[in-house]
């Protein structure tokens, strides 16, 4: 089995970003599919479960898929990796939990920016407790920084859209709502350092994006399994094949964070995602606009503020220059 080589950072970088542009995509698809189903949990089931299905395929074409898939079973009864990590996944269906039941709430601007701040905190806590396969991470005041501006940028990017969000209830009646988003953005971090290690042991991202699909496929449907039992049957699947494309980018993007922590850690990783997550909303609300959709002079300098807070978390040459001007004096 060989280990997955690293990137540098130039190269893995634009490949987070790349990464981040199908979670817009997918969610204006999976939202779609809820509407058309009339049922989210149902929706997510069914995406989870298309992801699968080409993960499936793609772990029996491929040679390096069927390596991957064939080192599975020996790396986890030889507990190369703690155990936990092959229910990693369950954090993606928990984060398209907090997306059906929060987002009616808080609406879209409040959900992001809950997802990014838990996102973006946790992923210094992961880097600096080494739990990813980059190691440990020295938290600086530049990466501190570049957090905060992330932050920052995110929420001036997506301000337009408050006016249009949330139920109206109050700061208080908001506040157990946001808990959710925050603690499944806080997750996601460490699903993403629970991939890359797992990937190392797999000798590739496919085995660990199928373990992913299998963990949140069963999550979800167990779910539905009780809604449909309680509530009843979703509506009937739409013919359309557009529906059905949330799962193979959900591939992508799982894929992609296993093989780049490794290289770039989960903070560099998340952040690039989060770029990319922003770029690909603004693209879609200038090329396909929905009903209310909102593209302010904030929302495109908000996201070229994350551009620069993402670049400035990620060069590591401030810390570098102090250290060699010492001797000078």
């Amino acid at each position: 089995m060989t280990s997955p080589s690293r990137l540098p950072a130039l190269a893995g970088l634009p490949l987070a970003v790349g990464a981040g542009l199908a979670i817009p995509v997918q969610g204006r698809i999976n939202g779609a599919l809820g509407a058309r189903l009339g049922d989210g949990i149902a929706a997510a089931a069914v995406s989870f479960s298309t992801g699968l299905m080409v993960m499936i395929v793609i772990s029996l074409v491929l040679p390096r898929g069927r390596a991957g898939l064939a080192a599975i079973l020996p790396a986890v009864r030889s507990r190369a990796f703690p155990r936990i990590y092959v229910v990693a996944g369950a954090i993606g269906a928990l984060f398209v939990f907090a997306q059906s039941f929060t987002v009616g709430i808080l609406g879209v601007a409040l959900f992001t920016v809950a997802t990014v701040t838990g996102q973006t905190v946790s992923g210094l806590l992961v880097d600096r407790l080494g739990i990813g396969p980059a190691g440990k991470k020295s938290v600086t005041g530049i990466r501190i920084i570049g957090c905060i501006l992330t932050i920052a940028a995110v929420a001036w990017a997506v301000s337009p859209r408050f006016s249009g969000g949330g139920a109206g209830d109050g700061a208080a009646g908001l506040l157990v709502p946001l808990l959710l988003p925050v603690a499944a953005g806080f997750l996601m971090s460490f699903q993403q350092a629970m991939n890359g290690t797992a990937t190392l042991h797999y000798g590739t991202p496919i085995a660990a994006t199928l373990v992913n699909f299998v963990a949140g496929c069963t999550v979800l449907w167990a779910a539905f399994a009780v809604k449909l039992v309680v509530v009843g049957p979703p509506n009937p699947l739409p013919g359309e094949w557009w529906y059905y494309l949330g799962g193979p980018m959900g591939c992508v993007f799982i894929g992609l964070g296993a093989l780049l922590v490794r290289s770039l850690g989960v903070l560099v990783t998340g952040l690039g995602m989060i770029a990319g997550q922003l770029l690909g909303s603004l693209a879609l609300d200038l090329a396909l606009p929905t009903p209310g959709t909102v593209v302010a002079p904030a929302t495109v300098l908000g996201t070229l503020l994350t551009l620069g807070a993402i670049v400035l978390a990620t060069l590591p040459w401030p810390r570098g220059a102090l250290r060699r001007q010492r001797p000078v004096r």
